[in-house]
């Protein structure tokens, strides 16, 4: 199962004592609990859940990756001016549709 952050994939590549170590650490440096921890590892590629900014941003800095390089899929969405443009077409639409 792929899932939506590289957390497991980067502890599976460590010697095996220092994952065991940084197991135990992680969720401190977070400040969740260590099943909250193990949770964020397991979320699925497609899920909904997500682990809050600030525990990605922590993850990224802990584990040498640069902004945005943790998380497995990017996301993507439309720039905030297509939206103003629908937006103001779809109602130039309606005042037309009155007429």
């Amino acid at each position: 199962m792929t899932y939506k952050y590289k957390i497991e994939e980067f502890l599976e590549n460590l010697p095996v004592r220092e994952n065991k170590m940084l197991v135990y650490q992680i969720p401190e440096i977070l400040g969740v609990s260590y099943n909250t921890f193990r949770n964020y590892c397991k979320i699925p590629l497609k899920s909904k859940k997500d682990i809050p900014y600030e525990c990605v941003r922590k993850l990224e800095i802990l584990f040498g990756m640069s902004q945005g390089e943790l998380i497995n899929a990017q996301p993507q969405g439309k720039h905030y001016l297509e939206l103003v443009k629908k937006k103001a077409v779809a109602e130039q639409d309606e005042v037309y549709s009155r007429i």
